[in-house]
């Protein structure tokens, strides 16, 4: 049981990662808050690529994030994926709304001293991620080997969640 769960910011990918480790006991990692240190400090590369690699060494995670570096070596030790393909427009509105609902303070799924900030190139990179991410996740996943959700509407992951408390 490795589940990888990707898609842009904004699409839920912590929520969902929590409510599918309540229904299947998997440990969960957070990806944001295994790399950043706080302040937004980024970790030297040799460090995060060691724990990454502890990580997905595990027999069993959830794992939620992007990370596009680190991607493949991630799919390529998952057996299922959730792929969370929600529109921008979507996506973009979560990430402000989320950036008031947090302002000061620090979301569950984030490294301590990782306050909640909106800056101009996350809003750019939101945008444009259904052009300069997502095909290189489209890419990567028509080699994926495991089990593979591709939800494109919210709707589709409830009914999913909601499948896997039962």
């Amino acid at each position: 049981k490795r589940v990888a769960i990707i898609g842009s910011p904004g699409t839920g990918k912590s929520t969902a990662s929590k409510r599918l480790a309540e229904a299947t006991g998997l440990p969960l990692f957070h990806l944001d808050a295994e790399y950043w240190q706080a302040g937004w400090v980024k970790p030297p590369r040799d460090l995060w690529d060691a724990r990454r690699h502890e990580l997905i060494s595990g027999e069993h995670w959830l794992l939620d994030g992007n990370y596009s570096r680190s991607q493949a070596s991630r799919l390529a030790s998952a057996d299922t994926v959730i792929f969370l393909d929600y529109p921008r427009s979507l996506c973009l509105y979560r990430v402000i709304k989320r950036a008031f609902s947090y302002r000061q303070g620090v979301r569950s799924d984030m490294a301590a001293g990782c306050y909640e900030r909106l800056d101009p190139d996350f809003l750019r990179y939101v945008w444009t991620f259904p052009k300069t991410e997502r095909p290189k996740i489209v890419a990567r996943l028509k080699a994926f080997q495991g089990t593979l959700y591709w939800f494109k509407k919210p709707a589709e992951l409830e009914d999913f969640l909601k499948a896997c408390r039962t």
